[in-house]
């Protein structure tokens, strides 16, 4: 699928949600509660962002240290940033969103699913040093030593 049509669709449907949510609130509990609502909510989400995304930060060094990849923490990350977006977006069905890319077990599904959409498989034949780093199909290498004439004199 195109990215442009779905982008299209998402640009032109959240605006449209947030819009009929923010009146079908309003009209029930009042135009002012319903303002200090979204203000408490991006206040609050972006309280829970700050200290989630120190946990991330804290978890990404350990792996580091570890000396292993920290591809999940890394992803983790990006969706804490798409979680602090919606948040500080007014409207409802953002907040909505952003506090489900807040909860922990949600975020490290959707972190391991984004690392296995983007996951390459490595080459057949060897590693990176392997038999066939190197040298294209049918070539061979020849190991020996070597010396300039020019040196000599």
């Amino acid at each position: 699928m195109a990215p442009f049509p779905v982008f299209l669709f998402l640009f032109l449907a959240i605006p449209l949600a947030e819009i009929y949510f923010l009146i079908k609130i309003g009209s029930w509990i009042g135009a002012l509660p319903t303002v200090l609502l979204v203000v408490v909510t991006a206040v609050l989400g972006a309280t829970l962002v700050r200290y989630q995304g120190f946990a991330t930060l804290q978890r990404l060094q350990t792996t580091l240290a570890r000396g292993e990849m920290p591809a999940i923490e890394m992803l983790e990350g990006m969706i804490l940033l798409v979680a602090a977006v919606l948040l500080l977006t007014p409207g409802f069905f953002t907040d909505v969103l952003g506090f489900a890319c807040l909860f922990p077990p949600l975020r490290h599904a959707l972190a391991l699913w984004g690392l296995k959409r983007v996951m390459v498989a490595p080459p057949t034949g060897g590693g990176p040093f392997g038999p066939s780093s190197g040298s294209a199909p049918g070539q061979r290498t020849i190991e020996g030593e070597f010396h300039r004439d020019d040196d000599k004199k």
